[in-house]
């Protein structure tokens, strides 16, 4: 079985409030749960905001530290979960109903080097 990274990304500011964020986090896990019965889940994770970022660049060998998210832009990566899957279809298919439960949120599936 190969490895995927499926990548959730949000738009920058403040979450949903609980009134829609609560529903869409019930669905997610859900899913995890689904997931896990098939043996494709491997661990989800959620991330802090981007401005909690830091930025480590080396000059001349030493560390540079920079406050804040390496790129700026209107979205962020959010959260990503690893799927295990036979093949890019089957992530796919996972990523497909992830893109569901989080729409209009986009998500991107990734094959992973081994």
């Amino acid at each position: 079985m190969r490895q995927y990274l499926v990548s959730i990304y949000q738009p920058d500011g403040p979450p949903p409030p609980p009134e829609v964020l609560g529903p869409i986090m019930a669905g997610l896990g859900k899913l995890n749960e689904e997931m896990k019965a098939a043996g494709a889940w491997v661990f989800t994770v959620g991330l802090h905001p981007p401005e909690s970022a830091t930025v480590i660049r080396d000059r001349d060998g030493e560390p540079v530290l920079t406050d804040g998210p390496f790129t700026e832009g209107k979205e962020h990566l959010g959260g990503f979960t690893i799927i295990q899957a036979e093949d890019l279809d089957e992530a796919l298919t996972w990523g497909g109903r992830m893109a569901n439960v989080l729409a209009p949120l986009a998500v991107e599936v990734r094959p992973i080097q081994s």
